[in-house]
């Protein structure tokens, strides 16, 4: 995503709040970021993008993890 480009919404129509991550399981933001979206400036839009892959990683990583260290 270049800076000169407007900045889409990550929202993908899987609205979702899970409770144990306090994520929306199609976007993966929190309710928080959910509700500041529309008022937020290109650059804290992108903030919130670049938090999106880590938290997704995480996600799979414990999804992966033999069950005793969950």
């Amino acid at each position: 995503m270049q800076d000169s480009q407007r900045v889409p919404s990550p929202c993908i129509s899987i609205c979702r709040m899970n409770d144990a991550t306090g994520l929306c399981e199609g976007c993966l933001r929190t309710l928080d970021e959910i509700a500041a979206w529309g008022g937020l400036d290109d650059a804290g839009k992108r903030a919130v993008w670049k938090r999106l892959p880590p938290r997704r990683q995480a996600l799979a990583d414990a999804r992966d993890a033999p069950e005793e260290r969950r």
